[in-house]
């Protein structure tokens, strides 16, 4: 059974499967030269470019093998952000399984069809992360809205070939009514070579009368060249076709005809054995999957079962999240206040039993007992200030009031 089973794989996978890793690779490498990979990501983490077989081989033994998970990480981060989904860039130090979990995890959520263990990543490198990168490149280039456009020939001008088809359905006349015109059509200045030979022998029955020296040209070469140029294209010598050559041709297209006829005999007799086989292979191969099918419904139907288990326990896990984030802020808030008012009660307390007020009122005290010695003091400087300027003024009008009434008598008359 595991035989079968596995022969079965061997078959759906085709005889081009090993090469789909570097078809991938490949394919990758063009998407990301158009995201402009080069500038940020190489440049920014200062690595080499990647070759075109980069990721679907594990690494010679004299190489780190960390390096291509880690670049492998690197460009699926990338990636994702590029595609909407905010990834953190990886560490060197980075938990493998949990880095890996987290990169399935973005591309699930992204529409990415995962269908293999996330150990098949730890590698860096084979079929599955090929296709992985691939598939994160394509979504890249589409929140990007970039499309492929159709490719633009260039215009050439070729030659018009006259390509005869179907030369059986020819008929006979319209062959030889193409042929008499064709050679009815025939007009050329050509030379006659009857007409060369006559006059060849000709002069070959005339005395000949050859010098006895050796003949020397003393024509230019360059002159002769040109000459030769000149008179070249006249020089054409064709010899006139027979009306008997159509039927030459005629009979090389019945052989033709007739070849035809045969191969396709034998082409069809190949082609309905083929087409029969073709057919028992279809049979063969939608009976197994509909046995297939049958075998693994139940599986296929508890797999349903458990994602849409799966889907209710996420959307209650989020419903649960979301509560618990409210309630953590409102905590947050109430850790808040109180702390302000523990704050509060510290300060008033210390207040309490601090006797530093009390020294405070008993030095103003003693400062207001002071200024108000110092304002009684002065209080008196200005009463006796006062006093003495009521006094002058008294003493003003005392003089006054005897200068009006008569003179003083001098000083001699009081003594």
């Amino acid at each position: 059974m595991a035989e079968e089973s596995r022969r079965g794989e061997d078959e759906d996978r085709g005889p081009g499967a090993a090469h789909r890793p570097f078809q991938a690779m490949e394919n990758l490498l063009e998407k990301m030269k158009l995201l402009n990979y080069e500038e940020e990501v190489l440049v920014q983490h200062n690595m080499k470019n990647l070759s075109s077989h980069y990721f679907v081989s594990s690494p010679c033994l004299d190489s780190n093998p960390g390096e291509q998970f880690y670049m492998f990480t690197i460009i699926a981060a990338w990636l994702l952000n590029r595609a909407g989904r905010p990834f953190p860039e990886p560490q060197e130090s980075d938990e493998p399984n949990a880095t890996v979990s987290n990169i399935l995890a973005e591309a699930r959520a992204l529409g990415v069809k995962v269908d293999f263990p996330p150990s098949k990543l730890k590698s860096g490198s084979g079929e599955q992360v090929c296709a992985v990168l691939e598939r994160l490149a394509e979504e890249a280039l589409r929140r990007t809205s970039f499309t492929f456009s159709r490719p633009n020939y260039p215009s050439e001008n070729a030659e018009e070939e006259c390509v005869m088809e179907d030369d059986a359905e020819l008929t006979l006349s319209k062959v030889e009514e193409e042929m008499i015109e064709e050679a009815d059509d025939e007009e050329e200045t050509v030379m006659d070579l009857e007409a060369l030979k006559l006059r060849t022998t000709h002069t070959e029955e005339k005395p000949s009368s050859k010098p006895d020296d050796i003949l020397e040209s003393k024509v230019d070469a360059a002159e002769w060249m040109l000459e030769v140029e000149r008179v070249l294209p006249q020089l054409k010598v064709t010899i006139r076709t027979d009306n008997k050559d159509w039927r030459i041709h005629v009979d090389q297209m019945h052989q033709h005809q007739d070849g035809i006829k045969s191969s396709l005999k034998e082409a069809t007799s190949y082609l309905d054995k083929l087409h029969e086989d073709i057919g028992k292979t279809l049979e063969k191969v939608s009976s197994r999957e509909k046995c297939i099918n049958n075998q693994l419904e139940p599986l296929v139907q508890e797999y349903r079962s458990a994602q849409a288990k799966l889907s209710e326990a996420k959307e209650r896990y989020q419903q649960a999240s979301g509560g618990v984030t409210e309630r953590t802020r409102i905590l947050a808030e109430v850790s808040e206040e109180l702390e302000k008012v523990k704050q509060e009660m510290e300060e008033k307390g210390s207040s309490m039993s601090d006797g530093a007020p009390v020294v405070k009122i008993k030095q103003s005290l003693t400062k207001l007992k002071q200024e108000m010695v110092q304002m009684e003091v002065r209080t008196g400087v200005v009463e006796h200030t006062l006093l003495q300027a009521k006094l002058k003024e008294k003493n003003n009008m005392t003089r006054d009031m005897h200068a009006a009434a008569g003179p003083e008598p001098s000083a001699g008359a009081y003594a």
